[in-house]
């Protein structure tokens, strides 16, 4: 299965989204993946992901649209999210210190903590994207 969604880049928008990908993965997985534990992983993950465009990359410019494409391949999740802005140079990145009360910056911690695979690429055919890919499915072989 591999399907996408082209959303305005406002967090009113948040509740489609990730109803979209849940009901996405759902309607094809249906009862072989347990949803209680990866529905709140899922939702956490695309909300990180959702909200820092809108916040960060966009700027709250809610013109720019914000692309999320979904593969669901032999049970493998994965999970593209597409935005115009300037981009994020991931060298910058330093991982926050809970001690130092830091607000910000927690976002990319918590994804690579619930995903298998977090992967960020500057401008790529006119954007950026963040790649995330996660086992749904337990493999049988």
């Amino acid at each position: 299965m591999r399907t996408e969604l082209n959303v305005p880049s406002d967090l009113k928008f948040l509740t489609i989204v990730e109803d979209w990908l849940l009901g996405s993965l759902k309607a094809e997985l249906g009862e072989s993946v347990d949803w209680t534990r990866q529905s709140s992983r899922l939702r956490l993950a695309l909300v990180e992901a959702y909200s820092n465009v809108v916040r960060h990359a966009h700027k709250e410019e809610y013109n720019l649209p914000v692309k999320i494409l979904v593969e669901l391949k032999d049970g493998e999740l994965s999970l593209e999210v597409w935005d115009r802005g300037e981009g994020y140079n991931m060298d910058a990145y330093s991982p926050p210190n809970p001690d130092d009360k830091q607000e910000g910056g927690y976002g990319w911690l918590i994804m690579n903590r619930l995903m298998d695979k977090v992967e960020y690429q500057l401008q790529v055919n006119g954007g950026n994207c963040l790649k995330l890919g996660v086992a749904l499915v337990e493999s049988t072989k």
